[in-house]
């Protein structure tokens, strides 16, 4: 039996067992090596599927690492590297596309479940914002600032603005820390202090600040912060 009838049997299978149970039973190797098939139609991606997770660790690191570090393994070349990295960024988009402006974000855990995805895969720091209207639905949801919420590039101004603009009864700040811990910083604070008052002085409640990390986050509103 030729080598590449073996290889077209193996990816039948393997693509059988996807569409017939999922990813549930398959090892990170496993996933990839499914994912490379549509990347790499024409080679044996078992090899490189394992060289991947053995470099990198996970498969979370698989597609967290830099473009040109995936680019250096045997087998993947820049292309390849490129349609890696475009799983997560997809990933993200379908998460962020099944919230609606229609959503009523009337709880912490509401908030933070709408606002966690579009942090996802980020690796900068990014400052998202959400106008709410009387009733706690959200009215616009924009991404603000690339930079952290302490940096000079956060414009209490442009907040203001942007909640007035949308006749915004109430607004939520967001920021990501990329050191993986949702703890508000002393600095963020302080923003959030300045921010508040800027919108209190246009009869705008800030309703919360949450800081998220990973897939965790922690709202400035819980912590009694606002009180």
């Amino acid at each position: 039996m030729s080598k590449a009838h073996i290889h077209e049997g193996h990816r039948d299978r393997l693509k059988k067992r996807f569409l017939e149970y999922g990813l549930e039973s398959f090892e990170d190797y496993s996933v990839l090596e499914l994912f490379l098939f549509y990347a790499l139609p024409r080679a044996d991606v078992n090899p490189i599927a394992h060289t991947l997770i053995e470099k990198f660790g996970s498969l979370a690191s698989v597609f967290d690492a830099p473009t040109e570090e995936l680019a250096k393994v045997p087998g993947i070349g820049i292309s390849t590297a490129e349609f890696i990295k475009l799983i997560p960024q997809v990933s993200r988009r379908y998460l962020m596309s099944r919230s609606s402006f229609e959503d009523i974000l009337d709880s912490t855990k509401k908030a933070g479940e709408y606002l966690l995805p579009r942090f996802y895969a980020e690796r900068d720091e990014i400052v998202y914002m959400v106008c709410l209207d009387a009733k706690c639905k959200v009215i616009n949801c924009k991404l603000l600032f690339r930079g952290g919420v302490n940096s000079a590039n956060v414009s209490v101004r442009k907040i203001v603005e942007n909640a007035l603009v949308y006749n915004s009864t109430s607004v939520i700040i967001a920021h990501n820390h990329t050191s993986g811990i949702a703890v508000p910083s002393n600095e963020d604070k302080a923003t959030t202090r300045r921010i508040e008052q800027a919108l209190k002085a246009v009869d705008i409640i800030l309703a919360d600040h949450i800081v998220v990390a990973d897939d965790d986050f922690v709202s400035m509103a819980d912590n009694g912060f606002f009180r």
